[in-house]
C-alpha cells in the first residue's frame, strides 16, 4: 500500500546528506586553491571516497522506491487525486497501511542499507588488498 514511502524517506535523507557533503567538499577545495597549498604525494586518496559510496546508497534507495511506487500505481493503490493512497481514505485501511509501512517498508529499507553496507565492506577490503599489492610492487 505505502511501503515505498519508507525507502523513499531514507533516500531523501541520504540525498540531503550528499548535498551537504558535496557543498563542504567544494568549499574545502576552494579554500585549498585560495591558500595555494599543495598536497603531498604520500597522501593516499581512496579510489572510491565515502561520498561516492553514499551516492550508491541513494541510487539503490531511489531505484527501489520508484519501482515499488510504480507497482503500487499499477495495482491501483496509488491514485492521482487526494489522498493519493487509496488506503488513506478509510481509517481501517489506514491502520493496515501504517502496519505495512512499519513492517514491510522498514524491512525493505534495512535490507537495501544492509546490501549497501556489504558493498562498502567488500570495496574497502578490495582497496586495502590493492594498496598492499601496490606497496609490495614499489618495494
Amino acid at each position: 500500500m505505502a511501503c515505498f514511502l519508507v525507502p523513499a524517506t531514507e533516500a531523501i535523507i541520504v540525498s540531503v546528506a550528499i548535498g551537504v557533503m558535496t557543498a563542504k567538499e567544494k568549499k574545502a577545495k576552494l579554500e585549498v586553491k585560495q591558500g595555494d597549498a599543495t598536497l603531498s604525494k604520500t597522501e593516499h586518496k581512496p579510489r572510491f571516497p565515502f561520498l561516492a559510496k553514499l551516492k550508491w546508497l541513494a541510487s539503490l534507495l531511489w531505484g527501489g522506491a520508484f519501482l515499488l511506487a510504480f507497482e503500487h500505481l499499477w495495482h491501483g493503490e496509488v491514485v492521482p487525486w487526494f489522498p493519493f493512497l487509496t488506503a488513506a481514505a478509510n481509517p481501517e485501511d489506514a491502520i493496515e497501511m501504517l502496519k505495512e509501512m512499519g513492517t514491510v517498508g522498514v524491512t525493505m529499507a534495512l535490507l537495501v542499507t544492509g546490501v549497501w553496507l556489504a558493498m562498502v565492506g567488500i570495496t574497502h577490503l578490495m582497496q586495502k588488498r590493492s594498496a598492499k599489492v601496490n606497496v609490495a610492487e614499489e618495494a
